[in-house]
């Protein structure tokens, strides 16, 4: 059958032991490290009163899917991945009141809604980040998705594992969208675009005529670049090593750019242009030499923000390059609540202010692995999985 079709994929069938109503669907999952993702059936369970099913109709993919595949973060293996998952409500829990079947949706991170950073609108910074999202099962340490009766596989991935024909996802982190904008592209939204133009608009709260570079123009880099055009900063520099997609961050939004390959020095190149230095810096590359960069060129009490550091980086700063007011502040999705993110970035979408669509290249579903070969080799910014259709 081919996956992209969910004519036999959304056939429900009830279990003879549970009497519970479960779902057949089709998934990419990912056997071991550095393994190619295998479509195989799979069953997920009914909605727990909190969960809802949702049929996908797209997801992205990010770079986080292939650090997991990679085993450069710690989530167990095999899995089903993906957490930028676009699609439409069939069935919802019990106590699911805000969503309903047919709404569509987009799936965001999860968090547990009850740690004081979760109650404070800081759910990006929640108590149980990594169990809600890289655990491979719910907070509960249940499963609710299984292959061939075998109780091996992990899911739950940011509290939706999209790389699927179905999710099973919280009510949390299941956005309801409008339904003018094409669901296919909406995914993205979900993490990466959110990422970038959250990094920019809310945790560094970006104001009106400030100096701003981000480093790396990827897909997070260049809503990065957007959203500091929405923010209307009076500088924005772009730093990357491809020229294309220098170009690219010009046609967005960066009113300058700088190729650390013909600039050499490049907090001199930026001083150049902004002699004062920087108030805000945005890194989205994790590269060591950018973080040497990007504090050589702040500015007095400029603000520097990262995203994409660990602990294989090798990112060191002398606290002494600090002593003039300039702060470092580690970013996670923005810091943006997506219920209330989400629907912003698509309004300002329609309006024009946030074209994320120039970023995407489409496959199917069954060309995964190729996705993910022209996303590591550059070839494309933000690849999407079509997986099913939109309702008409």
């Amino acid at each position: 059958m081919e996956p992209t079709e969910n004519t036999e994929a959304t056939a429900v069938h009830r279990d003879a032991g549970t009497h519970r109503m479960t779902t057949r669907a089709r998934a990419a999952v990912v056997e071991r490290k550095d393994g190619p993702f295998v479509i195989q059936d799979v069953v997920l369970e009914a909605p727990r009163p909190d969960e809802v099913l949702v049929r996908m109709v797209a997801t992205g993919i990010c770079a986080t899917d292939a650090h997991v595949r990679q085993q450069l973060m710690p989530a167990p293996l095999p899995a089903i991945l993906g957490h930028e998952g676009a699609g439409i409500v069939e069935r919802v829990g019990a106590s699911v009141t805000h969503l309903k079947p047919g709404d569509p949706v987009v799936l965001s991170y999860h968090s547990c809604g009850q740690c004081k950073p979760c109650l404070s609108s800081h759910a990006a910074y929640c108590e149980h980040l990594w169990a809600a999202n890289f655990a491979g099962a719910r907070l509960d340490g249940s499963i609710g998705v299984e292959r061939d009766g075998a109780t091996d596989l992990h899911a739950h991935f940011f509290g939706q594992s999209s790389f699927a024909t179905h999710a099973l996802a919280h009510q949390r982190n299941a956005i309801k969208v409008a339904r003018d904008v094409p669901l296919d592209i909406l995914g993205p939204l979900g993490c990466g675009f959110q990422t970038g133009a959250g990094a920019i608009l809310k945790a560094m709260k970006v104001p009106v005529g400030a100096t701003v570079a981000v480093f790396g123009v990827g897909a997070v880099g260049l809503a990065a670049i957007m959203a500091a055009k929405v923010a209307d900063a009076a500088t924005v520099i772009a730093i990357d090593v491809n020229a294309e997609r220098l170009e690219l961050a010009r046609a967005l939004g960066a009113t300058h750019v700088v190729n650390p390959r013909e600039a050499g020095d490049v907090a001199a190149a930026i001083r150049r242009i902004e002699p004062r230095g920087l108030e805000f810096v945005l890194d989205t590359s994790g590269r060591k030499e950018n973080l040497d960069a990007g504090v050589g060129a702040l500015a007095p009490m400029g603000h520097f923000g990262f995203v994409a550091f660990n602990a294989h980086s090798g990112a060191v700063v002398d606290a002494s390059r600090l002593t003039v007011g300039q702060t470092l502040q580690g970013i996670i999705q923005g810091d943006a609540v997506s219920a209330l993110m989400l629907p912003e970035l698509i309004g300002l979408y329609r309006s024009g202010r946030f074209p994320f669509d120039r970023l995407i290249t489409f496959y199917d579903f069954t060309d995964i692995n190729r996705a993910f070969d022209d996303v590591a080799a550059g070839r494309v910014i933000k690849a999407v999985l079509r997986i099913g259709s939109e309702p008409g």
